[in-house]
């Protein structure tokens, strides 16, 4: 008895070939296509930016005031 393995299964391994093919080829037209190219409004990206630059400064004043706070607080509690 010839095990699966070992027999000569032309066809098979030509299905398998082409569909690896199709596969790669599908992805890599992903990539390739010119379609999806879309314009982008360089005022939408400038107020992004400084909306980002706002938040971030809100982010650091608000991690600032929380540390001052805690160090105040531990002093205090450290001083009775």
């Amino acid at each position: 008895m010839i095990s699966f393995a070992k027999k000569n299964l032309e066809w098979l391994n030509w299905l398998m070939k082409n569909l690896n093919t199709t596969i790669k080829d599908k992805m890599v037209s992903r990539y390739l296509e010119k379609d999806n190219i879309s314009s982008t409004d360089i005022n939408v990206l400038l107020n992004r930016v400084r909306l980002n630059q706002k938040n971030e400064t809100r982010k650091k004043l608000y991690f600032s005031v929380a540390a001052s706070t805690g160090l105040i607080l531990f002093g205090l509690i450290i001083s009775y």
